[in-house]
């Protein structure tokens, strides 16, 4: 699933038959050696990934971001790398001091009696917990990271799946994953943002009402509004919005950090445009190519996690663990752990430069492994 193959593929790569891939799946036969050494080799993963007990999957939903249109097979490369994520997660957690979950509980017991306006004070009040100043979202996954939210990215290799997350009982915090493979700065933070909807107002939703194609397509539209009152609130855009033109629009778009198509939705929902000015925004935003790609996409820089990487460079920069004691307690592919936790490339196999010129002093207190982090940094 991880590589994108299917059990026939692996079947005819070791020589085996698929009849052989199923009952090694389902725990009625194991593999020889041989076989074992050779899955490793065409899978690229250590042999011992494949000698661990495997981990019951979680009851809480995950939100698949266009799940109704990604490919299943995109899902189905995607949903393991949530869980070495986690995996990743209670390593670091076993040295650092993580920032706990920080957003306001809205006690939501029904998500269909949830109002517009309900989502717009849902908006404002996690904002002014995280004590945001009017105008401009700053960078959302800082924001995100600093209030407990767990946040990757990675390549899906589709061009509908661009995000998901999951609430974890198991390890009690919620998880983002981001695609990697969006051009846009500002999707990305958009997508950001609907996942935080998510966790904030959806985290009692069954996972099996989400099989109901409606219910489904009710929560991410729901998802979509808080993010856009999230991204762009009504007083303080509109505010700015002096002339609802995609020229206009275009002009804001670095200043918030928003899309000028989800600007021409904020604008239809906020009542600047009528129904038929929006129709001929949206026929010229068309004509101009907009729709695949906006200006100044491949100028705005992409906001990146910085948790997870910073943990591993400071357990490595320290002494405390090698690359090496790294990869011996995380059973993954170096360049999956890499991806998932935004390292560079090399880091942990000994391609990427190292940034210590000077040796570090010897430590004077021995008596716990536990560092904390990113004490200082800026809570704007």
């Amino acid at each position: 699933m991880a590589r994108g193959l299917s059990g026939v593929d692996l079947a005819g790569m070791l020589g085996v038959s698929p009849t052989s891939i199923s009952k090694y799946e389902n725990g009625r036969q194991s593999p020889k050696l041989d076989a074992l050494h050779q899955m490793a080799t065409v899978l690229r993963f250590p042999p011992p990934y494949f000698l661990r007990p495997v981990e019951a999957s979680e009851e809480r939903p995950i939100f698949w971001r266009a799940k109704l249109s990604a490919p299943p097979v995109a899902r189905d490369r995607a949903y393991p790398r949530l869980s070495w994520m986690k995996e990743i997660v209670e390593y670091v957690a076993s040295y650092f001091e993580l920032h706990p979950f920080n957003v306001p509980d809205f006690k939501v017991k029904d998500v269909e009696a949830l109002t517009d306006d309900d989502l717009q004070h849902f908006a404002s009040e996690i904002r002014a917990h995280w004590e945001i100043r009017s105008g401009p979202m700053p960078d959302v996954i800082e924001k995100l990271e600093l209030n407990g939210i767990l946040v990757s990215r990675i390549h899906v290799n589709a061009d509908k799946l661009d995000a998901f997350s999951q609430w974890s009982d198991r390890y009690n915090l919620p998880f983002v994953v981001l695609s990697r493979d969006k051009a846009s700065a500002v999707r990305q933070r958009y997508d950001a943002l609907h996942e935080l909807s998510h966790i904030a107002i959806h985290g009692h939703v069954p996972a099996k009402r989400l099989n109901d194609r409606a219910f489904y397509k009710f929560v991410e539209k729901q998802a979509d509004t808080l993010a856009a009152h999230l991204l762009l609130p009504e007083a303080d855009f509109a505010s700015e919005v002096f002339s609802p033109s995609l020229d206009a629009l275009l002009t804001l778009k670095e200043r918030w950090g928003a899309s000028v198509g989800a600007m021409i939705m904020r604008c239809s929902s906020l009542g600047i445009l009528d129904e038929d000015a929006a129709r001929v925004m949206w026929i010229n935003y068309n004509r101009r190519g907009w729709r695949k790609s906006e200006p100044l996409d491949g100028r705005m820089e992409k906001e990146r996690p910085e948790v997870i990487r910073g943990c591993f460079e400071k357990l490595i920069e320290s002494g405390k663990q090698t690359p090496s004691d790294i990869l011996a307690a995380l059973p993954f592919p170096a360049s999956d752990i890499e991806e998932l936790a935004d390292l560079e490339p090399g880091t942990l196999t000994g391609g990427a430069p190292s940034r210590r010129d000077l040796p570090f002093k010897a430590e004077t207190d021995q008596s716990s492994n536990v560092i904390s982090i990113f004490q200082n940094r800026d809570r704007r």
